[in-house]
């Protein structure tokens, strides 16, 4: 067991970032928490927690994830696991579209914009705080409508199709790590219907069984992440622990 663990949460203000970071503050093991947010941090001086280091980020800016990847990197040299969270299924005027009528190039545009584009920058410039011996992890938020072979309903144009691209991200940042970063863990994750902002709007015809609190939601993930091996490399992972089809 790794002590001291060094761990960036992307996304730490939202439903399950800060689902994770509730979480990740009692485990003895974890030194730092980096928490991004973008716009308030408010929920994160609610903690009160030391351990908590927070860093304002766009992350559809690359310099300022380049700023954060550089303030983090003053503090330490090493990070144990990074969990992006960022993610979005509608905002103000933008919603899941229900046919091919309703899509939109500037909306198309803003899931990818949000929901894809950031991993592949967050990799990139997060690489050498995993070049070191410890087994480290690099999970994304996914969606199991991201899934090409389960996607049996249609619809919902911009979102599956920002999620189903970011799992072949994932994939290929998988493949790239194993050949520089080799005890790097990369996978993708659904963490099921969890009761957030994302979700509201959608939660009617969910059965109560199937609607996670943010603190069952993340606990599942996380006990999905500290049983991965790096055979798991470039899996998507639902929160029950089994495996989804890309």
């Amino acid at each position: 067991m790794i002590k001291n663990k060094n761990v960036l949460i992307i996304g730490a203000t939202g439903g399950i970032g800060n689902g994770f970071v509730r979480q990740l503050i009692k485990q003895p093991d974890v030194k730092y928490i980096f928490a991004t947010y973008r716009y308030f941090q408010s929920s994160l001086e609610n903690l009160s927690s030391n351990k908590i280091i927070p860093l304002k980020v766009d992350v559809t800016v690359e310099s300022q994830i380049e700023e954060a990847i550089r303030e983090i990197r003053s503090r330490v040299q090493e990070l144990h696991l990074v969990i992006n969270c960022v993610g979005i299924l509608h905002e103000k005027e933008l919603q899941p579209e229900k046919s091919l009528k309703h899509l939109s190039s500037d909306n198309l545009l803003r899931y990818f914009q949000v929901n894809t584009i950031p991993t592949g920058i967050w990799a990139k410039h997060l690489l050498p705080l995993f070049k070191h011996s410890q087994i480290s992890v690099f999970a994304v938020i996914s969606a199991k409508v991201g899934s090409i072979e389960d996607n049996y309903l249609g619809g919902w144009y911009g979102y599956r199709l920002s999620k189903a691209s970011l799992n072949m991200l994932l994939k290929n940042i998988s493949i790239e790590y194993s050949r520089v970063s080799k005890n790097t863990i990369v996978v993708a994750l659904h963490p099921g219907t969890t009761d957030t902002q994302l979700s509201a709007p959608f939660q009617k015809n969910v059965p109560t069984e199937k609607l996670f609190s943010l603190n069952l939601c993340t606990q599942q993930l996380l006990s999905v992440i500290n049983n991965l091996t790096i055979k798991d490399t470039g899996k998507f992972f639902s929160w029950d622990g089994t495996i989804l089809p890309f």
